[in-house]
């Protein structure tokens, strides 16, 4: 584990331990009791490519650890919107909040706009994040190979199946997508940046896709900036992507979408 997702794994145990005591199982059960049905994010991904289009997971993201503040004229609901409208198949929203800038209500915003699945996007520790993610309105949620051990994953993506959310199982080295394949999901996200050094290689993405079962749904995730790399990565079996920054650093999202995804 890299030194800062080892930082950010500590913090959020803290954080969590914080957040059940403010919330009470019953809280959570009457929160999941007035939700709508998980909107199905991966056959929302798989439903773009039977049509021959690129399947867009448009993350709202306020800041990050390492480029710090990214948009400050920051509306959740209108970038959802605009995302909607743009062509994008998914949401990811990023709730972590002391090195992201994110929160659970910017979830309950966006996807109060849209008809898109969402995706929470968090650093997942503990069943309980899945809970209260479904919580909030969540239909997907993130596993991070690099920060879980083999049963801490399992558990966590039993969890997401027995409230009927996909879980995205990222990873970024052979070993990683060896202990992925062993859950039962098959939405993989390949990270085309390094943890480690924050270096980015597609060539990195292509050689964990080729080694992969046929029966995955690949997601690119982090370093793409423009349509040739969609087409780029095309080329290779991955037609899905997700994609954050790029686009959030835009003025016109909308605008931007579609020509991130080559819609005219």
């Amino acid at each position: 584990m890299s030194n800062i997702l080892t930082e950010i794994c500590i913090a959020k145990a803290k954080f969590v331990v914080e957040r059940k005591q403010q919330i009470s199982p019953n809280d959570l059960s009457d929160l999941i009791k007035n939700q709508t049905a998980p909107r199905g994010f991966r056959a929302a991904l798989d439903k773009k490519r039977a049509k021959g289009q690129f399947g867009l997971i448009a993350e709202i993201k306020k800041a990050s650890p390492s480029k710090g503040l990214i948009r400050s004229d920051f509306t959740p609901a209108i970038h959802a919107h605009d995302y909607e409208e743009g062509g994008a198949a998914c949401l990811s929203v990023l709730t972590d909040r002391p090195y992201f800038q994110g929160h659970e209500d910017y979830l309950i915003a966006a996807r109060k706009a849209v008809t898109l699945p969402v995706l929470r996007k968090d650093f997942m520790i503990d069943p309980w994040q899945v809970i209260e993610a479904r919580a909030i309105g969540a239909d997907a949620i993130l596993i991070i190979a690099a920060a879980l051990d083999d049963y801490q994953m399992q558990d966590i993506e039993a969890t997401a199946m027995e409230y009927g959310m996909d879980a995205l199982v990222e990873v970024h080295s052979h070993e990683e997508m060896e202990r992925a394949l062993k859950l039962k999901s098959r939405l993989i996200g390949v990270n085309n940046r390094d943890l480690r050094d924050f270096s980015v290689s597609f060539e990195r993405t292509y050689e964990l896709v080729g080694s992969a079962p046929k029966d995955c749904t690949f997601v690119a995730e982090s370093g793409i900036r423009n349509h040739d790399d969609l087409v780029a990565m095309q080329r290779h079996d991955i037609g899905c992507f997700l994609v954050g920054e790029t686009l959030m650093r835009q003025n016109d999202l909308k605008t931007a979408t579609k020509n991130l995804l080559g819609i005219s």
